[in-house]
């Protein structure tokens, strides 16, 4: 690797560091444990994808990769990481139900938006789209989930969906849960682009802009927000449409996703330009 990039990829990583570290900071992870899953990840990362071709990777190999010890890489290795399962599977449920919601007319209305639903029913009701869209998880249990997030509003024995995305309320372990994945997504689509082909690329693009009126900022949140909202609700009614089914279809079904998102500079920070 060049100096160059060398240089290069380091300004990156400090920049990159910097919102990371103010979240560790903020949650009390100090550095010690911020090196030890740095040096855990350099190790699985160099072990699991960087292995000779059509040979078997070895701890050799690994610490000659990464510039640890053969011992320290055999024990980060075989150190297990935490176990996330359980928030990442009510994330992903809460997701599908309201995605059901909002695609499936089972659960429409007269004119083809998202009924608000009884709690209970066989059919076109909130039990009913939580058992469909769910799997073991109870209508109650869904109920708080989803209340939490004020995805939606309940009355008595009838449900309405309020909010056509879902977005963890107060649950900072859910919300920490985004961290990991949406960056670490959108870290692996640059890094898909840094190595592929022209033909291969993936899209990645934002639009910024240096000299934006700070009055024009509320109006442009709210308009981003809602043609975010919108084309991101057409590509999950299409991506709705085209899964496959893995109990009768022998296509395997594939995790895809495209993510927006807003930022805007601190006021105190230094004009770029």
């Amino acid at each position: 690797m060049s100096e160059t990039i060398q240089q290069t990829l380091s300004a990156a990583v400090l920049t990159l560091l910097r919102p990371l570290v103010r979240i560790l900071l903020r949650n009390g992870i100090a550095y010690g444990s911020f090196a030890e899953l740095a040096k855990k990840v350099y190790v699985d990362v160099a072990f699991d994808e960087f292995a000779p071709e059509k040979k078997k990777q070895s701890m050799s190999r690994v610490s000659a990769l990464t510039g640890l010890t053969r011992k320290e890489a055999k024990r980060l290795h075989e150190l297990q990481q935490s176990d996330a399962g359980e928030t990442e599977q009510r994330y992903n449920r809460a997701v599908r139900v309201i995605s059901g919601w909002v695609n499936d007319p089972e659960f429409h209305d007269a004119e083809g938006q998202p009924a608000e639903l009884p709690v209970e029913g066989e059919t076109a009701s909130f039990s009913a789209l939580v058992k469909k869209y769910s799997g073991d998880v109870t209508t109650q249990s869904m109920l708080a989930v989803l209340g939490v997030a004020a995805s939606i509003e309940k009355d008595n024995d009838r449900v309405r969906l309020v909010q056509h995305a879902y977005v963890p309320g107060n649950d900072a372990s859910e919300k920490l849960r985004i961290l990991g994945t949406d960056a670490a997504e959108l870290i692996a689509t640059i890094d898909h682009n840094l190595v592929s082909d022209e033909n291969a690329l993936r899209y990645q693009r934002k639009v910024s802009n240096l000299r934006v009126n700070i009055s024009a900022l509320p109006a442009f949140q709210k308009l981003s927000a809602e043609k975010a909202q919108a084309l991101l609700e057409e590509l999950d009614a299409w991506l709705t449409e085209n899964e496959a089914d893995t109990e009768q279809d022998s296509e395997q079904g594939k995790y895809v996703s495209l993510g927006i998102y807003y930022y805007e500079s601190p006021q105190d920070k230094e004009d770029p330009s």
